[in-house]
């Protein structure tokens, strides 16, 4: 199963269960939402490390910072980093994670993303990321090939369910990728790039996180 797909189910799960509890804290989160403007927390991604078997291991890891800027306004910064050796672009069907597709290597991204989210009615938000990530190029040897830069947008629908009155929360979201600057990218990784569009739609999400 891929990192995908476990995210996705999960995030399906969730979404039945939690939105139980958040009727039974709504008013809880009313009174308190204000007071804790401060957060940390990551991705359900993290636990597709769990999954050693896969032959994309992502080697996953994400820490959030976060800040209430008034009840409507969120702005946060997130560390994150992550090797992939397939496009982030290509569509699920025969070509994902198929052999043909595969790099002549694998990539490691690491950066920091910053991101702003709008809470439009309730819960539910808008929120869009920009990752700014120094992508580092590796052959079949694990040997480097050179550095390069992208900036690895998200813009993401989601919804806000606040847990254990208010003090932690979960967050399972649809979102669309971009990738507008690949830059210093090698030759031959290039090659399988630009076969496919810069984007991807529908990446499932589930961020998770405790307030202070």
């Amino acid at each position: 199963m891929t990192r995908r797909q476990l995210l996705f189910k999960a995030a399906i799960l969730c979404i039945f269960f939690l939105m139980k509890i958040h009727g039974l804290t709504a008013q809880t989160t009313n009174q308190n939402q204000t007071c804790r403007r401060y957060f940390i927390g990551s991705s359900l991604f993290v636990l597709s490390n769990l999954n050693t078997s896969q032959k994309n291991a992502p080697d996953y890891a994400q820490l959030n910072f976060g800040y209430r800027i008034t009840p409507k306004d969120v702005v946060s910064v997130e560390l994150k980093t992550w090797k992939y050796a397939w496009l982030l672009g290509i569509p699920y069907g025969k070509s994902f994670e198929a052999a043909s597709e595969k790099f002549p290597g694998y990539v490691r991204s690491k950066g920091i993303a910053i991101a702003y989210q709008r809470f439009i009615w309730k819960g539910a938000y808008a929120a869009v990321h920009a990752f700014n990530a120094r992508q580092t190029y590796f052959d079949d040897n694990n040997k480097k090939i050179q550095n390069g830069y992208q900036l690895f947008m998200t813009y993401r629908l989601g919804y806000h369910i606040p847990l254990f009155k208010n003090r932690f929360f979960i967050e399972p979201s649809m979102a669309v990728t971009h990738r507008p600057i690949d830059s210093n990218m090698p030759a031959a990784f290039a090659v399988l790039n630009n076969k496919w569009p810069n984007y991807f739609p529908f990446e499932p999400g589930l961020h998770f996180g405790m307030k202070f």
